[in-house]
């Protein structure tokens, strides 16, 4: 077996020892700020499936996001209209809203993807590979350069977790209801 199947196998372990290394790595998690810039991805087989390359200009951030609804901020005070919810009903998943969290906390980045790490009662952590728009290395490089041309992909739903919220991920028969609907342009 390669080497990034060990690694994959070695997540789905479930001893005691394991059990034991998440509770602390959880316990100092919690204390450190929602986007933290790593010197290495957590999950290395996740990373390298979804693009990740250990060079200049590719940064790897991990980032915490609230489980549960989402509300809006501050409801009380002055008058509102009757339609209006206290809570929101995002058509976003929850990785979707790390990437544009991740990219708010270093705008002079692009996301590239993102991936999972784990979860607890009250957060989840997600990996975001994010490309420096400006570093000559990112830029020599033709794949990652079509990236970091693209301004404001995790804003604008270019991302992966964004193409699964938006439904794009099914094509032909049987997604005719899941997909954009076509709108061709109104001449009046």
């Amino acid at each position: 077996m390669a080497l990034y199947k060990y690694i994959r196998q070695s997540w789905q372990d479930d001893s005691d020892a394991a059990k034991a290394l998440w509770r602390e790595r959880l316990i100092a998690w919690r204390r450190e700020p929602a986007s933290l810039r790593l010197e290495r991805p957590t999950r290395l087989d996740r990373a390298r499936s979804v693009g990740y390359r250990a060079k200049p200009g590719v940064l790897v951030v991990r980032q915490r996001v609230s489980r549960g609804s989402h509300w809006r901020e501050d409801w009380s005070g002055g008058r509102h209209s009757s339609n209006s919810f206290i809570r929101k009903f995002l058509a976003m998943n929850y990785r979707q809203i790390a990437e544009q969290r991740a990219n708010k906390a270093f705008p002079n980045c692009e996301v590239l993807n993102s991936y999972y790490v784990t979860q607890d009662g009250k957060h989840y952590w997600f990996e975001v590979i994010l490309v420096d728009r400006a570093h000559p290395s990112v830029l020599a490089d033709s794949q990652l350069r079509g990236v970091a041309l693209q301004r404001g992909r995790a804003a604008r739903g270019l991302t992966s977790a964004a193409r699964v919220a938006r439904g794009l991920r099914q094509k032909g028969r049987g997604a005719e209801k899941v997909r954009q609907k076509y709108r061709p342009k109104q001449w009046n």
